[in-house]
């Protein structure tokens, strides 16, 4: 095989590869990638055009999958990876794993879902909407790269962040636009409502009991706020200093 381009009139220059190699070296390149390759990318270094190289990746993953092979040919996050089969999912784990716990604990999953659905947002906003502090957790998922910083806000000065194309790779999804609508997952006004109200009624104060009438005394026209008799003269109660009931 010869090393330098060959290249004919209006042509892209491309490497002198046979046609029948294409797919072997596709296979080669993805096998040894740890991340997910574009179209482009692969056509520059197996030195085809990118049509030829997206029909032969397509017809890649159509074999396999029809051979029933232990792995896939899949197009995520913008670009191709190998990945195992789910039917072989338990295996997989057992193996990766081996004794170790790698899976994300509840506080994780839970705020990485704020993340992307809110992003880009700053971890007060995070907190906020959790209603705990999401310092540890937010430093865990930047850490296995399933969060990134994607800038300042402009009026506090805060990070933001946002969810990672490794995300959408573990996820097996090709943009955010594929994540699921929450909708379905809401509860409905009117129980929305009563839950409201029953928080509401628990959270109401008391009621003032009707103030008693002294015998002998005339009770308090309707409109005129009853007196008070002096706290040092050994009748009656001080007012609760500075409370107001609604």
């Amino acid at each position: 095989m010869s090393e330098h381009p060959a290249t004919a009139p209006g042509d892209v220059e491309t490497l002198e590869v046979a046609v029948a190699e294409l797919r072997p070296a596709l296979e080669a390149i993805l096998m040894v990638s740890d991340e997910a390759l574009d179209e482009v990318r692969l056509a520059s270094v197996v030195g085809h055009p990118v049509a030829d190289v997206q029909a032969a990746l397509h017809t890649l993953a159509a074999e396999y999958a029809e051979q029933g092979r232990g792995f896939d040919l899949r197009s995520v996050a913008g670009g191709w990876r190998f990945y195992s089969r789910p039917e072989y999912a338990a295996v997989v784990e057992s193996f990766v794993l081996e004794g170790q716990q790698a899976r994300l604990t509840q506080a994780a999953l839970e705020t990485l879902s704020v993340v992307a659905y809110k992003q880009p947002v700053s971890r007060a906003r995070v907190s906020a909407i959790r209603g705990v502090n999401v310092d540890g957790v937010m430093r865990t998922l930047l850490t296995r790269g399933l969060v990134e910083e994607a800038g300042q806000d402009e009026q506090s000065g805060a990070n933001l962040y946002r969810t990672t194309s490794y995300f959408l790779e573990r996820i097996g999804i090709t943009s955010l636009q594929e994540l699921p609508e929450l909708a379905p997952y809401l509860p409905d006004m009117d129980d929305l409502e009563d839950e409201l109200a029953s928080v509401a009624g628990l959270d109401a104060p008391p009621a003032d009991p009707a103030p008693e009438t002294a015998p002998g005394s005339r009770p308090t026209p309707a409109g005129v706020p009853p007196t008070h008799a002096s706290p040092h003269s050994g009748a009656g109660t001080e007012p609760d200093g500075g409370t107001e009931i609604a």
